[in-house]
């Protein structure tokens, strides 16, 4: 009997992916990563670089299989779909990565790279054309630029035409790498717009990857906070940006301008650097955390919820009562 809740679209269980390093032990760029995506929702995932964030994204997405653990689609496990089912997956499925000019291809109009998710899942020529063509309109563009090719495109409309290329398959889930950090702050507005509009619209599932805390929090129901190839809390966005119970996630906010409270410290961390190569039995960020405490280096937190914390806000730590308390910087030795 499956125990799959209905409204998860999206569940991953133990997640864990390894890359050879020379010289020694693996790089752990996940670490049991336990992660529900719930149907019609956005989960922002946040964390700082090298975190696992777009490692993560990946393994959703099946273009690299994860060296431990599984990832379910719609109550599916994903680890055993080959040959035609996963291109049907793939349908169902849609990435949109953070810069345009490395992700269509230079030398196709712009017709013929929204065509090709298309013609791949199967459809003809004239079915092909007719999906670029209603995409490209839901989008905000013209007929007209199919003709064309992305150089002639400001970056704005770039995305919007690989976005358009993500939509013309129909997914019902899909995964925006920084789709608008290397866009100026005007247009990012547009384009998050157009995301939000296509998301009531379509009811899609969106994981939402970006280092801008301000866009996650505008853009985002959930939030997972990332640490070492690790959520180390996630929550709805209101409660984690207003209760952080991690002392990293906190960290993270305390560098987030805000005009209406002068009051908050900016939290530097110091201490030692973990490394991904090194098998930690404690808490990875006991080195420059500072509440860190014996039982902090000692044994690892799992996610849970906080004794003083709402029922759907879980943190990966030993002392999440304690992270409210004004910051004190602590010397590491």
């Amino acid at each position: 009997m499956s125990t799959h809740e209905p409204d998860i679209l999206v569940e991953c269980h133990q997640v864990g992916q390894e890359f050879a390093a020379r010289g020694g032990n693996a790089v752990r760029a996940l670490d049991s990563v336990n992660l529900q995506i719930r149907r019609g929702e956005t989960l922002g995932v946040v964390g700082e670089s090298g975190c696992g964030k777009s490692t993560l994204a990946r393994a959703i997405m099946l273009l690299r299989s994860p060296s431990s653990g599984h990832v379910e689609f719609d109550g599916r496990r994903m680890d055993g779909v080959r040959g035609r089912e996963l291109k049907r997956q793939r349908q169902r499925m849609q990435m949109v990565f953070q810069d345009p000019n490395d992700s269509l291809d230079p030398t196709y109009t712009v017709a013929r790279s929204i065509m090709e998710p298309l013609l791949a899942s199967g459809s003809s020529m004239a079915e092909a054309r007719l999906g670029a063509q209603a995409a490209i309109t839901e989008v905000g563009m013209t007929q007209e630029v199919l003709a064309r090719h992305p150089h002639e495109f400001s970056g704005g409309q770039r995305q919007r035409i690989a976005i358009a290329r993500a939509l013309a398959t129909h997914p019902e889930f899909m995964v925006l790498d920084e789709p608008t950090s290397a866009l100026d702050v005007s247009i990012q507005a547009q384009i998050l717009n157009l995301l939000a509009r296509l998301q009531r619209e379509r009811n899609l599932t969106y994981l939402f990857i970006s280092h801008n805390l301000g866009v996650v929090r505008h853009l985002s129901d959930r939030v997972a906070v990332m640490y070492l190839g690790r959520v180390v809390e996630v929550g709805d966005t209101e409660e984690v940006f207003s209760n952080p119970r991690h002392p990293y996630t906190k960290a993270l906010l305390s560098a987030v301008p805000d005009p209406e409270d002068t009051t908050t410290e900016r939290i530097v961390l110091s201490g030692d650097l973990p490394s991904p190569r090194k098998r930690y039995t404690g808490c990875a960020f006991a080195s420059r955390c500072w509440l860190a405490t014996d039982i902090c280096r000692a044994e690892r937190p799992e996610l849970a919820v906080s004794a003083d914390g709402a029922p759907t806000h879980r943190s990966a730590c030993h002392h999440p009562e304690l992270v409210s308390r004004p910051f004190e910087a602590l010397s590491f030795s």
